[in-house]
């Protein structure tokens, strides 16, 4: 495959022209994002809108920008994500309702978007559509979000970070998981699989410490299959019940209850490629539009909520028609700089220049960063080859809040009563300067 194109802009900014949320303004322009859709057509602007109590997500602003543009060129955008897996005992994602709600606090609501958002899997994550997948490594079929499905074309607006299960999450894990329903989702974290299936872990329960654990309650109630129970000094596992929803995977690999598959975190890396594939023959290459911020690089996901501190400075901004080649531009860029002091990847020994980062300090067991990129470029959903091509912001008139200049609108405000008084304020004459220049 030949190599794409990746349009980058730094993450340096001295003037409007050049802010964050203008980056993406101009990426969208200058990767021919506008050209995925025509007039009238409805546009997913495909987001994570963070969990609750996450602190690293997009911010709201580089969303704004990004539907307005879109709107510019005649679409109508809505903003979007999907429902999720109960992986976390008190995430605030689970349902449409609960999403929303999170969304809401996090700073994206209808007004700050200036469009819709919608939950594109429904209520509770089975409004779906099933694409057949021959040519997936290890999926044979996904099921893709409704609204998602429905949309005409897609813009995919991803924060770009470490993970604990996928290793980063870039265009490929954003479209992957984020596309998928909840029913998607368990058949993409292998629910029920005859070998890697999380129902086939090892499971030692005279590590649990019963009642006794703290976490024992969250445990109790965490599964909505009911198969798991604490006992006074151990726990029960139903294994006939599990439909690896990963309700106990964090907590119970934390206490080593629970060993997983071998093979489960590399082949669900595998199978988030898969389910991204799914949703590029879904939507079709021409209707869909990749834009990454590699900025506040914390090395777990926005799904969790808590945020640990940003391991990488900022990079900047990423956009292209092809998620392989945009995730790889921005893993090659993260590589490329030295980690921050007092973070995670420094901690764990990868912090110098040219080190790979991923890998060693944000999966939980040292998965492959390569996997997801790898698997894409073998299954056709993209090439690791691309052309970075570095864009030069245009004029700041593109940006400007208000059509009236300030002079003009305030004169209008200040002629019944201006706020500097007439006879000025009461003030010393003068100061010591070298008090002040000299203070210790």
């Amino acid at each position: 495959m030949d190599s794409e194109k990746v349009y980058f802009m730094h993450a340096r900014s001295m003037s409007i022209e050049t802010s964050m949320a203008a980056k993406g303004a101009w990426l969208f322009e200058k990767a021919g994002l506008n050209e995925c859709f025509k007039d009238g057509d409805s546009v997913a602007v495909k987001v994570h809108m963070g969990e609750y109590f996450n602190t690293a997500y997009l911010r709201p602003i580089l969303v704004r920008v990004i539907c307005d543009k879109i709107k510019e060129y005649g679409g109508e955008p809505f903003v979007t994500d999907t429902t999720t897996l109960p992986y976390y005992e008190y995430i605030n994602r689970i349902t449409a309702k609960d999403y929303l709600e999170t969304a809401a606090m996090n700073g994206f609501t209808p007004e700050s978007m200036g469009c819709p958002i919608i939950i594109a899997d429904g209520a509770v994550g089975t409004d779906d559509y099933r694409i057949d997948l021959p040519e997936g490594f290890i999926l044979q079929e996904q099921y893709i979000a409704r609204e998602i499905t429905n949309a005409d074309a897609v813009i995919v607006l991803t924060h770009f970070k470490g993970h604990p299960i996928a290793t980063i999450g870039g265009s490929i894990k954003n479209i992957g998981v984020g596309c998928a329903s909840k029913r998607g989702k368990y058949n993409l974290h292998l629910g029920g699989h005859p070998i890697y299936g999380i129902q086939n872990s090892k499971f030692k329960p005279k590590r649990c410490k019963g009642l006794k654990c703290k976490y024992a309650e969250d445990c109790n109630n965490t599964c909505p299959e009911g198969a798991i129970r604490v006992t006074e000094d151990s726990i029960i596992w139903d294994k006939d019940k599990c439909k690896g929803c990963t309700c106990h995977l964090l907590k119970s690999l934390a206490c080593s209850v629970f060993t997983l598959p071998e093979g489960y975190f590399e082949v669900t890396s595998a199978a988030i490629a898969d389910s991204a594939l799914a949703f590029m023959k879904l939507k079709g290459r021409d209707k869909v539009g990749f834009i990454n911020y590699a900025i506040d690089i914390t090395p777990w996901c926005d799904c969790l909520p808590f945020s640990d501190a940003a391991t990488l400075p900022d990079i900047g901004v990423f956009a292209s028609r092809d998620p392989v080649a945009i995730d790889q531009a921005c893993l090659d860029k993260c590589t490329e700089v030295a980690g921050i002091p007092n973070t995670q990847c420094v901690d764990y020994g990868v912090g110098d220049a040219g080190v790979e980062k991923f890998t060693t300090a944000s999966s939980l067991f040292g998965i492959n960063v390569n996997i997801q990129l790898s698997v894409g470029e073998r299954i056709g959903l993209g090439t690791r080859k691309y052309e970075l091509i570095k864009v030069e912001p245009g004029a700041p008139s593109n940006f400007r809040p208000r059509k009236m200049p300030l002079g003009l609108y305030m004169a209008k405000k200040y002629k019944y009563g201006h706020p500097y008084p007439e006879q000025g304020f009461k003030r010393r004459e003068k100061v010591d300067l070298d008090f002040l220049k000299n203070a210790k």
